[in-house]
């Protein structure tokens, strides 16, 4: 049985990115630590709430506990907004201390395995792109041997994305997330989709106010949400 981290920005980024692989992993028997850098205080959300940090924190533990999570960590940084420009964010903190932090967390899991975003932060928010420069030094550290990237395949998306590019300005998608010719591990998880389906309701407070990924992909019939959401993509470093 093996030790596996994974390491994301903010609550729901692992319902969307590596849900699948987590649950399959758990299922199996091994051992899935959550470690989350920051409450995401700052997104968006349509709920009447002004403590969006702690109900997010929350929401974070359920869908833990649906993907057979053993451990949730919260670094407890501040969200560093879209822009990156919140004082004091994640983002702009020297890469040292979150990674001592995080290399300690990976000591004392003796962690197998390792999950950070590509170099380019998926889509580029800054966070992500903190969290891929933390996560590489940590498992330095830390002597954690396995790191995966967790991405997307950047044709298939554009394949997905080319029509709409037409009426909305996406031309900055181009250049998001990983080419498929980089890509070294395509993990099928159609057999966990009602399981990463769970983890992305557990965030409603991410699935209102106004259109959003989220609520959008959660209301995919059963066989398109299989289809477009039943493989995640890797690259080993």
């Amino acid at each position: 049985m093996r030790t596996c981290v994974f390491f994301h920005a903010h609550p729901d980024d692992e319902a969307l990115l590596t849900a699948g692989l987590m649950a399959r992993l758990a299922d199996a028997g091994h051992r899935v630590v959550l470690v989350v850098a920051t409450a995401g205080e700052r997104g968006r959300t349509g709920l009447p709430t002004v403590s969006l940090g702690p109900l997010r924190l929350r929401e974070l533990e359920e869908s833990a506990r649906v993907l057979g999570c053993a451990r949730v960590v919260p670094l407890g940084y501040p969200d560093s907004g879209l822009d990156g420009g919140a004082p004091g964010g994640f983002a702009s903190r020297p890469v040292a201390e979150p990674a001592g932090r995080l290399a300690a967390i990976l000591r004392e899991e003796d962690a197998d395995l390792l999950t950070v975003y590509d170099e380019h932060g998926g889509y580029g928010h800054p966070d992500h792109v903190q969290v891929h420069r933390v996560g590489v030094e940590a498992a330095r550290l830390a002597g954690t041997r396995v790191v995966l990237e967790a991405t997307v395949d950047r044709d298939r998306l554009w394949r997905w994305l080319r029509p709409l590019s037409k009426v909305l300005p996406l031309d900055g998608w181009r250049q998001a997330y990983t080419p498929g010719s980089r890509i070294s591990h395509r993990v099928d998880v159609r057999r966990y989709a009602a399981a990463k389906r769970a983890a992305m309701a557990a965030h409603a407070s991410q699935g209102s106010g106004g259109p959003r990924l989220l609520a959008v992909l959660r209301r995919l019939p059963d066989p398109v949400f299989r289809h477009a959401l039943g493989t995640e993509y890797y690259v080993r470093r």
